[in-house]
């Protein structure tokens, strides 16, 4: 008895996988819960565990391939079946992963391989129509570059969503044709469509080709690993959709750095945790958040939605990627909950050991830019996000106060926010919030 498994839902908007590894063989025998394949998509890298005890049949999707959710990508011949073929004809219904909550590695990856999928029924096509269409950044990028109107592509997707294959299609079969025809191009053969002929039996054309940069004696080519390209994709959408415009403040942090300064010793021997600077900024952040809670929201299309939960983004960066992990409730933390939080997803970010959870559900992102010594920066939105704060290198500088010059400790906060969404009043508004806050903070502070 052959049990299928799918591609598991690994996210509330996540429509597709990418196959980044298999982890067995055929042959191989697998216990319930152990890990079959590493899978890449735009939110998170994830193991899919095995959902029975048995023995490999058959591996159906090729690694690098990216496929629709719950797509068939494996058999597995369970333990003790009664002589039980692995064929798909003999598998029985099919189990979709519970991967959503085995996922051992955080990223933010998704391949550019077209998807595969299964054969959806045509009435799924109908899907276009309606709601309005959500599409991932692969698709957005791939029709921008080909000039196709995403509005008059029929999609095969689950519900009818778009999938880079549909846009591929397109380009192979050499670009957008007339409404009526694309919706002939790509009915079902079975379809009495006798005006259809022409368009499902004419060459395809050459696809456009790509800006070819030549490569010199001596450089060097460096592969686009998936974790890069989402990363790309992500910022290019966030680029298209927002309209972005930056605004910056200075802050007086010196209370902040001598206080910090003398109870970083005492805190790290009663907590063992060291206390850095970003717990202050984050706290600082989250209280003017709960004052302008239109910083705490998010554009849809016909309406906005302000978030009732203030959930931290923050920016956690390794070798070859940036991650950006969320704290829960932020809002509900003190200092030293906030701390614990940053130093544990920090912690496993770069373990590789970050949940789905982990990497959804913020609200509102904090970059610390500072970190590496940047003193400005403007950072792109964490879409669907509708503002993002990098916080800055703290620098002494010579300042003017009371028409004397005095050093301080000076720190910029560069914001970047959405102007469908935000104003430069709230804005404006709500950094003066942030830094009456940073500049009050003294002996009286409470850590707990």
């Amino acid at each position: 008895m052959a049990t299928k498994v799918l591609m598991p839902q690994l996210g509330e908007s996540v429509t597709e996988g990418t196959i980044s590894k298999w982890l067995v063989n055929v042959g191989d025998t697998v216990k319930k819960y152990d890990p079959l394949a590493e899978v890449t998509t735009d939110k998170v890298n994830a193991e899919v565990p095995s959902t029975v005890s048995g023995r490999v049949t058959e591996i159906v999707v090729p690694e690098g391939e990216t496929v629709a959710v719950g797509t068939l990508i494996l058999y597995i011949e369970e333990s003790g079946a009664a002589g039980g073929s692995a064929s798909p004809a003999q598998a029985d219904a099919p189990v979709s992963a519970p991967a959503a909550t085995q996922a051992s590695t955080a990223a933010t990856a998704q391949a550019a391989a077209p998807a595969v999928q299964s054969a959806p029924p045509a009435r799924q096509a109908a899907g276009n129509d309606g709601a309005k269409q959500r599409y991932s950044p692969a698709v957005v990028m791939l029709s921008q570059q080909h000039g196709i109107d995403l509005s008059r592509v029929v999609g095969t997707g689950a519900g009818g969503r778009i999938t880079r294959k549909d846009v591929q299609a397109i380009i192979d079969a050499g670009g957008q044709k007339p409404a009526e025809q694309v919706a002939e191009a790509q009915a079902p053969a079975a379809a009495p469509a006798p005006t259809a002929a022409p368009a499902q039996t004419a060459p395809a054309a050459t696809p456009a080709p790509s800006v070819d940069i030549p490569v010199a004696t001596g450089d060097q080519v460096v592969p686009v690993t998936p974790i890069r390209r989402t990363i790309a994709n992500r910022m290019v959408q966030s680029k298209h959709e927002a309209p972005h415009a930056w605004t910056m403040i200075e802050v007086d942090v010196t209370n902040l750095v001598n206080f910090r300064n003398q109870v970083k010793a005492e805190f790290a021997k009663k907590e063992g945790l060291n206390l850095t600077f970003l717990p202050f900024f984050i706290k600082a952040v989250v209280e003017a958040l709960k004052e302008y809670p239109m910083i705490n929201s998010t554009w849809a299309n016909d309406k906005i939605i302000v978030k009732k939960e203030i959930n931290i983004s923050i920016a956690v960066a390794t070798d070859d990627a940036l991650f950006v992990p969320v704290i829960k409730d932020a809002d509900q933390k003190s200092i030293l909950g906030i701390a614990k939080a940053v130093d544990d997803l920090a912690a496993r970010t770069r373990a590789g050991k970050l949940t789905m959870d982990d990497m959804t559900g913020g609200t509102f992102t904090v970059n610390n830019t500072g970190s590496f010594g940047s003193v400005l920066s403007q950072p792109i939105i964490n879409s669907p996000q509708a503002a993002i704060l990098s916080v800055e290198s703290i620098v002494k500088r010579p300042v003017v106060i009371n028409d004397m010059i005095a050093v301080r400790s000076m720190v910029n906060l560069c914001m970047s926010l959405d102007h469908r969404v935000l104003d430069g009043l709230i804005c404006g508004r709500f950094l003066q919030s942030v830094k009456q806050k940073l500049e009050s903070i003294g002996p009286d502070t409470k850590l707990y």
